[in-house]
Order: structure tokens, then C-alpha cells, then sequence
């Protein structure tokens, strides 16, 4: 990757956060601990690594992206809203009745969205049965999965993994957000095992990569092709930490859902603007 990619991509994933910060504190609240944790995932699947084309989103020769967590579809949301599939404005209406955006993804009403998601572990079964429906057709696409750490407590998840490894679906790409938290607690005192989904999706045959969550430049070597990889599907465990990119958020514990009021949003985009324009003028 070079360096113009690498701060394109690192901006955009700060752009995620900027516009999905506005649409739940539009809402009232929601999940931004995991948004920001997931953000530079994003940036870096739609920023360059995902065919998708805006102007035809169901178009049959795309990759597709599963969010499995789909609670946080408001960072979907804007990651689609910011390569063009809708206007950024749109977003202001989250959860309003009769809007595109609900909080969690749905397929049948947000243009770019693959999969309506939201009760955990099912993602997991859908994204594998997409991936082994292009590999039926001999589509070469790939299909990638968005899982929560948390969300890795459900049997599903595994069900998923083993039938994957069965199948052999080398168009199946897993990322973990691995941020140690979930909705009750830290992930460490719920299922102290989750720590270690790398081992453990190695030991369902899956290929396993891990990487800093928060390095595009890693994530983007992590998402590329690999000539000579058995045929298996491939998990790529991302080390994040929740919350962040906003101080009030970032490490901090009980993050999985937040109230954002008018003065917490300025404080946010103050933090992510500062950035940006440091990205920007890093040039």
C-alpha cells in the first residue's frame, strides 16, 4: 500500500465515525463503542478492497459484506452513504419512522446493504451460505463477515465455522472485532475464551490472521488475495479497542451503547475533525 492509499483510507475511516456519531446522536443514542471499534475495517473494505458498484447495489458481480453485529449498522450505514450509495444528509434519519436507516441492518430498505442482520450468530450462517452459493455458480466474489467478539458466545458462530471449513469456502473472509467487550461486560469475565478466536478458528481449519484493528495499512494486507492458500476459509482476528477514536468512549468500560446529547456530539467532532485536518494536511 502506499502512503496517498494508506492516509485516504485512514481518513475515510474517520469519516465513518463523523457521520455515524451524527445519525445516533440524531437518534437519541446507540452503539457507538462498536462503530468506532470497527471503523477503519470499513474504511478499508469500501475504500478499496470491495467491488460494489453505488449506482447498482444488488449488481450480481459484487462482493458482499455481511455485518453479523448488526447493531451497529449505523456504521455501515455511513461507510455506504460516503462512497455514494445515498446522500450523507439521509442519515440524520435513523430510527424515524418510515426512514431507510433502522438501527440494525436491513436488506430490504438500505440500498448497498447485503443482509438484514441484528440477532447474533445468524450473520455468521448467512454469510457462509452466500459465499457457497457464488462458489455453486463459480462467481468469483468473495464474501466477507462481520463478527463482535461477544457475539462469538453463540454455538451458531462454530456451526458456521465448521461448515465453512467443510465446504471449502476460500471466498469466505471472517473479521473479528476483537475490542474485549460485549453488552453485559468485558468479554474476559462472560467467555474468557473468546480471547482467543484466533486459536480457535485455526483449529476449525480456518486460515487465521491477526492484526491491529486500527492499522488500514494491516488490514489491507490482511484482506488481499493470498496465492496459494489452501482451500479454506480465512478469519482475520482485529485487536481493537471500543470506543475509539473519542476519549469519552475509548477504553473506557460499559460502552457498548451511548446517550449522546447535544454538547457530548461537539466534543466528539471536535476530536475527529482535529484529526481529519491533520490527515489532510499530512500530505
Amino acid at each position: 500500500m502506499d502512503s496517498a492509499l494508506e492516509q485516504e483510507l485512514q481518513i475515510f475511516a474517520e469519516n465513518i465515525r463523523l457521520a455515524s456519531l451524527r445519525a445516533v446522536a440524531a437518534a437519541g443514542g446507540g452503539h457507538l463503542g462498536g462503530i468506532f471499534s470497527m471503523a477503519e475495517a470499513l474504511a478499508v473494505l469500501y475504500g478499496d478492497v470491495m467491488r460494489v458498484n453505488p449506482r447498482n447495489p444488488a449488481a450480481p458481480e459484487r462482493d458482499k459484506l455481511v455485518l453479523s453485529k448488526g447493531h451497529c449498522g449505523p456504521g455501515l450505514f455511513a461507510a455506504l452513504a460516503l462512497k455514494g450509495f445515498f446522500p450523507l444528509e439521509d442519515l440524520l434519519t435513523l430510527n424515524q419512522n418510515g426512514t431507510l436507516f433502522p438501527s440494525h441492518c436491513d436488506r430490504q430498505k438500505t440500498p448497498g446493504v447485503d443482509m438484514t442482520t441484528g440477532s447474533l450468530g445468524q450473520g455468521a450462517s448467512s454469510a457462509a451460505g452466500i459465499a457457497l452459493a457464488d462458489q455453486l455458480a463459480r462467481r468469483a466474489y468473495r464474501t466477507f463477515l462481520i463478527l463482535g467478539d461477544g457475539e462469538l458466545d453463540e454455538g451458531q458462530v462454530w456451526e458456521m465455522a465448521l461448515f465453512a471449513r467443510q465446504r471449502k469456502l476460500r471466498n469466505l473472509v471472517a473479521l473479528v472485532d476483537l475490542n474485549g467487550q460485549q453488552l453485559d461486560g468485558d468479554t474476559r469475565d462472560i467467555c474468557a475464551g473468546v480471547a482467543n478466536a484466533g486459536a480457535m478458528f485455526a483449529s476449525f481449519g480456518w486460515n487465521m490472521l491477526a492484526v491491529d484493528g486500527h492499522s488500514v495499512r494491516e488490514i489491507h494486507a490482511a484482506l488481499q488475495p493470498a496465492a496459494g492458500v489452501p482451500m479454506q476459509p480465512t478469519a482475520i482476528i482485529l485487536k481493537t479497542i471500543k470506543g475509539r477514536g473519542w476519549s469519552r468512549l475509548e477504553g473506557k468500560p460499559k460502552v457498548h451503547h451511548s446517550v449522546v446529547d447535544e454538547a457530548q456530539l461537539r466534543e466528539a467532532e471536535a476530536e475527529i475533525t482535529r484529526r481529519i485536518a491533520s490527515l489532510q494536511a499530512a500530505v
